[in-house]
């Protein structure tokens, strides 16, 4: 295929697309299939085939559409009015509501039954109008199945313009000058990294997608990676195309079966249209991708992890220099950027990196996806602009605490990050802020506590998944997880003394300073950021010192 026709068939799936008078999005979703969303999928395609329907109204599934815990979600557009909580049993209801009758149900179907009164287009409730979605985009409203359906929302036009229309050079000033910082957690600016792959001359080079999601109350990825494969794989093509790489690997962790599926059916459709493998779109540039499904391992996150999994050996890091950028894969130079980064990339391209730059803050450009979790009225997938307060995304995003609880605190970063308190909650959601008060933005996971929180509990579990998922291969983390767990289990227990409390510290700045990657370098951070802002708890779980304890 080349690319005048790819733009005619772009024309065809509009024109297709435009004979339809409603589009019914079913969320299918991980979260909301689990609550019963394929049955609800079935029931409406059938009734509305049953009724007629079929020519005017089109059904489809999506991806993750934000609000998790009030799924199944059906969307009815051009309106943008959401139901929640559907069952088979309301299907009938909404087509004759809100179809026929052209009225939408104004009960607690209608999103967000929480509100005083619900908003009929859901765009003006504060879940959805204090967000910006950039690399969500899309998710929620299109089918993810269906390459006719990303064709539709502007499908590989960034690829045929970086093809067509800019040097690999140019792509990497696009995306330096947007400012695009590594999503994965590390910050990296990502044209910084494009051009050191870029740069290193050699005969195979590789890019790989990072979808090894495995902190605790993190699912941004996976929400991306099934809801918008296309967006993922034609990032990745842009990218092999920017640093000079032919091959691509999408390293994806193996409890996401429904995006390990959705990608992989991705990448066949995109073979088959002439946008992925050899001569893409009549050009000399080939590039292909294959899935890589992880096995469940934390530490495959850390990069070189990573490439080692990928190669067949047990995934455990390797210091660096080199960095993959110069020897990475089989030795071969290697950029690696994780799901949501990749995302990003077709918006800026479309766009302009001047465009993506102007969003955020002077050192965060951009939006951020988190995982809203925990003690929180609406949880789940949300994106916002870097700097966007903590009390905005929970008082106004999220609604608020359940049953009208005090704030206690916020986890970030999951095992890497740490916990900021009620005192901060006007803090700016970006790289640098979070840094300053013992935390980090990490991938982006987002654990929401109440009152009822115990944060010396809450830094024993997370130490010991640290401890669980350590590889071993280093000492301070292998050894100093296991002793610092310990400490803390004894001061839950209300069996430590001050003494536990000096060694528990003390432990904590050995195995940041000293392991070998990031899993044990930051594993101390959940108990550092509770130490420091909540050592009042510790305190009172302390009993007298003991002399010469050591």
């Amino acid at each position: 295929m080349n690319r005048q026709e790819l733009t005619n068939l772009r024309s065809l799936a509009i024109d297709k697309q435009q004979k339809y008078k409603h589009k019914i999005c079913v969320c299918c979703g991980a979260s909301c299939i689990s609550s019963g969303a394929e049955a609800v999928l079935k029931k409406m395609q059938d009734e509305i085939k049953a009724r007629g329907m079929d020519q005017e109204v089109e059904v489809i599934p999506t991806g993750c559409m934000g609000p998790c815990n009030q799924g199944p979600l059906v969307k009815h557009m051009p309106d943008n009015t959401i139901y929640q909580k559907i069952t088979e049993e309301n299907i009938a209801q909404i087509i004759q509501s809100q179809l026929i009758d052209k009225k939408p149900i104004e009960d607690i179907l209608l999103f967000a039954d929480s509100r005083e009164k619900p908003f009929v287009n859901a765009n003006e409730d504060p879940f959805f109008k204090k967000q910006l979605k950039i690399a969500l985009k899309d998710c929620g409203e299109l089918n993810p199945e269906s390459i006719d359906d990303y064709l539709v929302h502007d499908g590989y036009q960034a690829l045929s313009k970086v093809l067509f229309q800019q040097s690999p050079e140019e792509v990497i000033a696009e995306i330096k000058q947007s400012r695009l910082r590594g999503r994965g957690g590390a910050g990296y600016p990502t044209g910084l990294k494009w051009e050191t792959v870029y740069k290193h001359v050699n005969d195979h080079k590789y890019v790989i997608c990072n979808g090894d999601e495995g902190d605790p109350g993190a699912f941004m990825d996976r929400s991306v990676l099934e809801g918008n494969p296309h967006r993922v794989l034609e990032g990745m093509t842009i990218a092999g195309y920017a640093v000079g790489a032919n091959k691509g690997y999408a390293y994806i962790r193996g409890e996401y079966p429904l995006a390990i599926k959705r990608f992989e059916l991705a990448i066949k459709q995109a073979r088959k249209l002439g946008v992925l493998g050899d001569h893409i779109l009549g050009t000399d540039f080939n590039f292909d991708v294959e899935v890589r499904i992880g096995a469940g391992a934390f530490v495959c996150g850390e990069e070189t992890a990573l490439i080692a999994s990928i190669e067949g050996k047990r995934g455990t890091p390797k210091p660096r220099p080199p960095f993959p950028a110069e020897s990475g894969l089989w030795g071969k130079p290697t950029l690696i950027n994780n799901v949501e980064t990749m995302a990003s990339i077709v918006p800026i391209i479309n766009l302009g990196g001047e465009w993506y730059s102007d969003i955020g803050t002077p050192k965060s450009a951009g939006t951020k996806v988190f995982a809203l979790a925990g003690k929180i009225n609406y949880s789940g997938l949300i994106e916002v602009p870097m700097g966007t307060t903590l009390r905005q995304i929970v008082y106004e995003i999220g609604g608020g605490i359940q049953g009208d609880a005090p704030f206690k605190a916020a986890q970030t970063g999951g095992p890497s990050g740490g916990c900021i308190p009620a005192a901060h909650l006007d803090v700016r959601m970006d790289y640098e802020a979070l840094v300053n008060l013992g935390s980090i933005m990490g991938s982006g996971g987002l654990i929401i506590m109440d009152d009822s929180s115990d944060m010396v509990d809450v830094a024993r579990f997370f130490m010991e998944f640290c401890m669980d998922e350590s590889c071993g291969k280093c000492v301070p983390c292998r050894v100093g997880t296991k002793m610092m767990h310990d400490l803390l289990q004894k001061i839950c227990d209300n069996k430590a003394n001050s003494n536990d409390l000096q060694r528990l510290e003390e432990l904590a700045i050995y195995v940041k300073e000293t392991s070998l990657c990031g899993l044990g370098g930051s594993a101390p951070n959940p108990l550092l950021s509770t130490l420091r802002h909540f050592r009042e708890e510790y305190d009172q779980r302390i009993s007298k010192p003991v002399v010469n304890s050591y």
